[in-house]
């Protein structure tokens, strides 16, 4: 589940191209042009613009885009920058809020001149970090409680990691895998023994697993991929007996194409592939029987939130999820319009005002 967030981050740690999004350098070129136009005819339109978006969703980005409208908002006269944000008025939810289709997010009033051009960003702010929210949480709710680890940043470009991984913390997401998905919080990224480092050692998932454990045991909880050989039941007891109570957890990740060892003489009653509900018993079953029923299993490979149901309805021995590309996957537009001129109703056909009680002033 979302959690809301108390205090709103301060500007200072998003670290933006501060001058670049003030010339208009990442806005759409016909906002950047209304604002010429506005200042060329000495106009400055005093209007509400009210932000929204379409689905039942998770707000994510509102404190993001709230740092834009503070550092960018202004403009420049005589080749200096006059800051604009002390003539605006600003309402917005919360991060994690739980929103509704259409309901008003975010407004944004005083001289349009002072913010026009600042729309392309935010609303490509709020975009991003909800589809995250959203997708996070969805899977965070279909978990049950269990643990969900949030690893999509190899699936996507590194730039969007800091914001990403905030807005997963925020959703319920209990470990993310990058020092940069971590940072705006102060956590750390988590991992496993990977392939990498296996394939380094020869295809030892034991030895790799023995020296990454007397290597970073006291940093973190030690878990070990176990299908590198494509036979989990067998690596996952090995592991276990090599590393003893340093081992936090085994994670399964076999690939959709291929039927683990330990399930060939049982084809026919079951899809096999992957990481399916069986290979999970049997992993579950050898553990508790070899003497190690706290070692925890993490499932991965292609789950999202309807996979991740289908396991709890079946009361899958699974302790946790590592979830990537899905949380990344998928569409949370918002829009902006403007609404009232001077206080006056002037908005588009079918985009009339709608002042939401929940919005808080933002100083």
């Amino acid at each position: 589940m979302s959690t809301q967030v108390s205090a709103r981050l301060d500007p200072e740690i998003f670290r933006l191209p501060v001058q670049r999004i003030r010339e208009g350098y990442y806005s759409d070129a016909y906002f950047v042009h209304t604002r010429t136009l506005l200042e060329t005819e000495g106009e400055h339109p005093h209007v509400t613009l009210q932000v929204f978006q379409k689905t039942d969703s998770v707000l994510g980005g509102i404190d993001e885009a709230i740092a834009i409208l503070k550092s960018c908002s202004g403009r420049s006269e005589n080749g200096e920058w006059i800051p604009g944000w002390d003539q605006l008025v600003v309402r917005a939810l919360r991060e994690g809020d739980r929103i509704a289709p259409r309901e008003t997010v975010l407004t944004i009033e005083g001289d349009y001149t002072l913010f026009v051009h600042l729309e392309t960003v935010y609303l490509g702010t709020l975009a991003r970090r909800s589809l995250i929210m959203r997708n996070v949480s969805e899977v965070v709710q279909a978990a049950g409680g269990k643990q969900i680890f949030y690893f999509p940043a190899r699936h996507d470009h590194w730039l969007v990691q800091t914001g990403d991984g905030w807005s997963a913390h925020v959703a319920g997401a209990i470990g993310v895998s990058t020092e940069a998905q971590a940072s705006w919080w102060g956590g750390r990224g988590v991992g496993t023994v990977p392939h990498g480092l296996i394939a380094a050692y020869g295809g030892d998932t034991v030895k790799a697993a023995v020296k990454f454990a007397e290597r970073f045991h006291s940093e973190m909880n030690i878990t070990v991929l176990v299908d590198f050989e494509n036979d989990s039941v067998k690596t996952a007891i090995e592991v276990a007996r090599a590393l003893g109570p340093r081992l936090w957890g085994v994670r399964l990740d076999t690939s959709e194409y291929l039927v683990d060892r330990s399930l060939l003489e049982e084809m026919g009653s079951f899809k096999p592939t992957g990481v399916n509900p069986r290979l999970v018993e049997k992993v579950r079953g050898a553990l508790d029987g070899a003497g190690f029923p706290n070692v925890r299993i993490v499932a991965s490979g292609g789950f999202n939130a309807a996979r991740i149901r289908e396991f709890e309805a079946r009361g899958v021995a699974v302790d946790a999820y590592g979830v990537g590309s899905s949380l990344i996957r998928g569409q949370n537009d918002f829009t902006a319009d403007v609404v009232l001129l001077d206080g006056r109703p002037c908005a588009k056909v079918g985009r009339s005002y709608q002042p939401n009680p929940r919005l808080e002033r933002v100083q």
